[in-house]
This record gives structure tokens, sequence and C-alpha cells, in this order.
């Protein structure tokens, strides 16, 4: 019996059996090409299918001729309608429900460019990209809703089960809903009732189209962030309007807006685990006895039956949890909720969609692959002696990766415990998630018959004494020295860097007087975490850098949690400057400063922290001489070029597979 009863219970919406409460909320995976299915999108789907979700929403399709992005799946003629049969085909076959997200991003938009392509209620700019839409006319909101008619009906020929419509998150119905963005003064705007009437057409006439045993699903905004536009009121008010119609069969609700609340729609590891439970709770009462979907960082299956079981929904959204672990469910169910590789919320599937990339995971290096729930690997066809330099995620993926695959693996470190860098960064705020991922793979290598020598200085004669036929060296990388200061400074270790400085820090709970200051070159999200982190220590912090913004490498929905921060925190940023080493350090402990491009020198005064972050240098010395010994080495990581956590996870579980 699963310990999750509630949970695992299950539903019926439209009269469509759901086998559990679980669901995959939409989300784009940047898979499609040339406006089809591809069969990686569907394997993704299918992964998640197979591994026990009851219902799974597509990520956004192409619904109105307009919609020209060619990973969006074309559903709005018959372009694509064989990909769309053989997707709806494989997911339905696993008992599982395919809903597919009908939306429009009108003016919102969360990616660098103006689109010119965008449409919306009124002549409002987006407040991140400045998009100025295009103003719908009343004959052209009857052609998008017939368009959108149209592909709903076209999706259930192909065999889905149903349809979410996407009000939330500032996308264009949202746009039409609250009185901030829609200005319009004909049937479409004004009163609250106009401004209700584009979604309300909209489900109406879905309805009448593809009948009462499709699933027709929303998704409406909750408190948007944004002043004079919807709040828990006016959530609440539009929540009955839509619900009282008898024609929707769940509800979800979105926070924030892709605008300058676009950090509320993905809470990252700053936030606590669900986050908006106090929301959804305040907002439930408003949709009557319609079955509503929780949404936001759930992502243990004892908080999902918790859920379910106080009533507080009827169905719980696993988002990113799900693209960490398509088998979440699977394993939920069967009481292995320890074997599950967690999410860990640093938004890094976020960040490559939003960079037109395929969707991808720190904590999950086969995302859509046709193996992912696998957990039985290929045998190696010839077994080696392998030797795994480093225990940051880079060397603990390649060695039990290569462990599983029948190799006999030992690592060596140096440290005391495995984790490497990302160990630092668990001691950090919004850090604490990541330690999931060390330890799974220290885990799982113990499992499958990794040898761990910690406390091991690894040089080139004792990784020889272990008769390596392969070393795998994760050893990863080193700060450069900033070259605006004297080089003398490096010699006498004046100047730590990030890493350094605060491993000296940790444990330090009693304030610091003065100002603590850090060189930002390498704008990783490291850094600013570290600057939280001295802002409970210092009485000012300070971080300058030589660009013209901070936070250059980390995804604008988890950017601008760092921007609300620091202004919370009074953190402050000198943008366009660098330091300049004068004797007032020394003398008066002021750090001079000038702008990149020339004046007058300025000065912080009482600094008494001063650390740089900057680019890394792969720790890769012994690469040469191990190849000259005439033994096969593979380089992974920080070691073969200083990247990030996706990066070593994936180069780690490649080289895993490959020896």
């Amino acid at each position: 019996m699963t310990p999750y009863a509630s949970l695992f219970s299950p539903l019926e919406l439209a009269g469509k059996r759901l086998r559990n409460r679980i669901v995959h909320p939409s989300m784009t995976t940047v898979t499609g090409a040339d406006g089809r299915a591809t069969d990686r999108l569907i394997q993704y789907h299918l992964n998640r299918a197979r591994g026990g979700a009851a219902m799974l929403v597509t990520e956004p399709l192409a619904v109105a001729p307009h919609q020209k992005v060619a990973s969006r799946v074309r559903a709005w003629n018959a372009h694509a309608e064989e990909s769309l049969t053989r997707w709806a085909t494989a997911v339905e076959a696993e008992d599982c429900r395919l809903i597919a997200q009908i939306q429009d991003a009108g003016r919102g938009r969360h990616a660098p460019g103006r689109n010119y392509e965008a449409i919306g209620a009124s002549p409002l700019p987006d407040d991140i990209s400045w998009t100025m839409p295009h103003v719908l006319s009343a004959d052209e909101i009857s052609t998008l809703l017939g368009h959108f008619v149209e592909s709903a009906a076209r999706v259930k020929r192909c065999g889905f089960s149903g349809v979410e419509f996407s009000a939330g998150h500032g996308h264009l119905f949202h746009q039409f809903m609250s009185a901030y963005s829609n200005t319009r003064t004909d049937a479409y705007g004004g009163s609250f009732e106009n401004r209700m009437r584009l979604v309300l057409e909209m489900i109406k006439l879905v309805r009448e189209r593809c009948g009462t045993d499709f699933i027709l699903g929303i998704k409406l905004p909750s408190n948007d962030g944004i002043e004079g536009s919807i709040d828990h009121a006016a959530a609440a008010q539009i929540a009955t309007c839509v619900t009282q119609t008898g024609l929707i069969d769940y509800v979800c609700f979105a926070q924030g807006a892709h605008a300058r609340t676009l950090e509320l729609h993905i809470p990252d590891a700053n936030k606590e685990r669900n986050p908006y439970a106090s929301t959804l709770k305040a907002l439930k009462a408003s949709v009557g006895k319609v079955p509503v979907m929780a949404l936001g960082r759930i992502n243990d299956p004892a908080q999902a039956d918790a859920i379910i079981e106080q009533g507080e929904a009827e169905l719980v959204g696993i988002g990113r949890a799900l693209i960490t672990d398509a088998a979440w469910s699977r394993k939920a169910q069967l009481g292995q909720a320890s074997r599950i590789r967690y999410c860990v919320g640093g938004n890094t599937c976020w960040k490559t969609i939003v960079g037109h990339a395929p969707i991808a995971c720190d904590n999950n290096p086969r995302v859509a692959m046709p193996d992912e729930l696998d957990e039985v690997f290929t045998p190696a066809a010839i077994k080696k002696r392998v030797v795994v330099v480093g225990s940051g995620v880079a060397g603990l993926e390649a060695a039990w990766i290569a462990a599983a695959r029948g190799h006999q693996v030992t690592l060596l470190t140096r440290a005391s415990e495995v984790g490497g860098k990302v160990r630092q960064l668990v001691s950090l705020p919004g850090g604490e998630d990541l330690s999931s991922i060390y330890d799974y793979q220290y885990v799982e290598g113990m499992r499958v018959g990794v040898e761990y020598q910690l406390n091991q200085d690894a040089t080139l004669e004792t990784i020889l004494q272990h008769k390596p036929e392969a070393v795998v060296l994760a050893t990863g990388s080193t700060m450069i020295w900033p070259r605006m200061l004297p080089e003398a400074l490096r010699q006498e270790g004046w100047i730590p860097d990030l890493r350094r400085a605060m491993s000296e820090l940790d444990g330090v709970t009693q304030r610091q007087s003065g100002t603590a200051v850090i060189l930002d070159m390498d704008h990783t999200e490291g850094t600013y975490a570290a600057a939280e982190r001295l802002h409970t220590l210092f009485d000012r912090v300070v971080v300058m850098t030589p660009r013209a913004t901070i936070a250059d490498e980390v995804a604008l929905v988890t950017r601008q949690g760092i921007y609300r921060r620091f202004h919370e925190k009074d953190i402050e940023v000198l943008y366009a400057v660098e330091p300049r080493w004068t004797d007032t350090f020394e003398n008066e402990a002021t750090l001079q400063y000038v702008s990149i491009y020339g004046g007058a020198l300025r000065g912080i005064e009482n600094v008494a922290f001063f650390a740089y972050s900057t680019p890394r240098q792969p720790n890769d010395e012994l690469a040469l001489p191990l190849k000259a010994a005439g033994i096969e080495v593979h380089l992974i990581g920080d070691c073969r070029a200083a990247r990030n956590i996706l990066a070593a996870t994936t180069e780690g579980d490649a080289i895993g597979r490959a020896l």
C-alpha cells in the first residue's frame, strides 16, 4: 500500500478518470520543430506518463497564425495533425490524460528584444521588453476566438482529453481582465463584465464545439503584484465569474505576471516550499465545488499528499519536480521517495528554454531521453579500472554511472566531504536544496560499489598507484586574479577570492562592523547569495562590477528576485566601475574605485571585507602528465571549462556512459 493514500486516490473530470491527483502543469520544452511534435517532445511526455502522473498539460500550442515560434506545435490548421495524434496516442495509452494548453502571450515577454508580432487589449507596453502590441479590434477578436475554437476541436479529434486556457501570467486573457492593462472603451473594456467578455466567450464557444466529455481547465490570475491590476479580491471575483458558468472542470492560479513580477511565477529556492498555500486557501472558496490544482514548489510526496488530504486542493501540479525525475510519481507510490532526484529550484530549466534551447535540468542529465526512466544501464563492453579525481557533482555523477555499468571505480578527493563547490553554495541563502544533487549521487555510488577515498590528495603518484586504465579529472577551477589589482597583493595573499573568503566566514554569526565589498566579474548566482550572507554580518554591503548590469549569467526569473532582495536589504551595486589600489586602503580602510570610462576617483569608507568573484581557470594540471604516462584521460565540468552545475552533471553522465 502506498504511504500517500490521498495523493494516489482517483478523480474524475468531465467523465474521464484520473488514476491519481498528480498533474504535470504546462512547461515549455523547446523540443518541437517545424510546428510539429517531434519524437523527443513526445518522449518527454511519454516518460512522465509512464512515470505515473495522471494528467499532463502541454506547453502552449500555436493556436493562431501569428504565433510563429517553430518549436510550438501548430494546432490552428492541419499542419501537425499526424504528430498531434501520435503524441496523444502515446500518452493516453499509458492511462494518462493529455491536455493541450491554449494561450497567447499578448504584449508579455520574458526575453530580450521586442516582439513585433505581439497583440494586446490596449496600447500599453510590456515593462520588460517595452513591446508595444497591436491593439485588437472587435473583428480581430472574433477571428482570434475562431482560431482558438478550431484548435481545441482539432486536438480533440487527435485524441487529447481536453484543453487548458492560460489566463494568468500577464498573458493576453489576463491583460483583458485587468483594469490596469485594459483601457478599452468598447464591449471588451471598461466594466468588469466587459473585461471578462473575451475569456467567457472563449470558454462558451469551446464547450459548445467540443462537448461535455472534454476537460476544460483554466489558469487564472492571483495577485499579479502590479499596482492597479489584479489583487486577491479581484482574483476571487474573476474566479467566481468563470466557475459560475458551470463550464469549467478545474482551476489553477498563477502568481505574478510576465513583467516585473515574473519571479513570482516560478518561485526559486529563495522561496519556501509551497509558498502560495495561504493564497490558494483564500481563493478556493471563490470557485465553489470546481476542483482546484495547487501550484508552486511542491517537491515532496508527503507535502503533496497533505495538500489533498487537508482539502486545500483536489489536484497538485508537480512541474519542475517532474522535470527532475520523470518517475517521481511511481517512486512515491511505491514508497521509494528516498530514490527521487529532487528539484533544487535553480530555474536552469527556465534559463535554457528562454534561450531557445531544449529543456534541461541541473539534477537530471537525461531529460526527454528514451532511457530517462531506466535504472538498468548498458554494461560496459570492456570493464576498466577507473579513477575519478574530484568529488564535486561532475565527478560524483561520472563515478556512479561508470560503476553502474560495471567499471571498478575509485574516487579520490582531498576534501573530507563530497559536494565540491556546490557544498559551499548550500550554506548560502537559497542554496539549501542543492545538497540533494550530491546526496543522491553519493548514495547511488555507494549502492553500485564506488570506492570513495576522502582526505586523499590526488597527485600523479597516488593516482598511478591505483593502476587506472582511465582517469576522469573533475578537479574544478580557480578564480583568476583581477588584473586591475597589483600582482604583489596576490603574492602576499591580502585579497582572497570569494570562495575562500566565505569559507573563512562559515559558521560566523556575530555581526562585524564596517563595509563588505565584492568585486563581481563572474555574474553567477553564488556571488549574490554571498552578498546576502554578508548582509547578515556587516553594516553595509557593496557589490561593484565593471559591467553595466549584474547577474548576467542568471535566468531573468531568478535575477528579478536578486534585484528585489538587494533593494529590500539595501545592498548597494556600483555599475561600470573597477577598484584602484591606493594607500588609502591600508591607511584609512577606504577602497578607491573609478568608472571604467575614466573620471575622478571615489571611495568606499570603512572597508572590513574585500573579495573578488572572477571568471575561473580550469584546474587541469594533471592532464598532461597522466597522458604522458599512457593513461586515458577525460576532463569534465569546470576542469574542462568553468561553467555551471548543468554542464557538470551533464558531462559527468556522458563520460560515465562513454567509458
